[in-house]
């Protein structure tokens, strides 16, 4: 079966999940990959995820965006992480603070304005 690149396509039809799901499995580091005590992503899953790439440092394994020298979120710490899926759906994890969010059609420009005003609200 082909898939189109990106997830977006007959392969990513077959994968369905909540915000639920999707914010346990991003839970913070000390609990990555878990949901409650279930294990969701393994340990080495988690730690690819969180390891910047050669080619893009900003990038982990999969869809997972880091927040290297504060360059995808300026306003965000750099340990702060997320999963960006197609029509930007957005997990945010910002283990400095215990916060997870998840956004759905959220716009490219405005992920750095939002997380502004979940740091405010926190």
């Amino acid at each position: 079966m082909q898939v189109v690149s990106g997830g977006a396509g007959t392969g990513a039809a077959e994968c369905s999940s909540t915000p639920g799901t999707w914010r346990a499995s991003a839970c913070s580091p000390s609990g990555a990959g878990c949901g409650g005590d279930k294990r969701i992503l393994s340990e080495e899953w988690v730690k690819l995820s969180l390891t910047p790439t050669v080619p893009q440092p900003t990038y982990g394994y999969m869809n997972w965006f880091l927040n290297t020298d504060r360059k995808w979120m300026p306003n965000a710490p750099a340990s702060a992480f997320g999963h960006v899926g197609n029509g930007t759906n957005l997990v945010y994890v910002d283990p400095e603070h215990d916060l997870v969010v998840v956004v759905r059609w959220i716009e490219n420009g405005a992920i750095n304005e939002f997380r502004e005003r979940c740091w405010r609200r926190w």
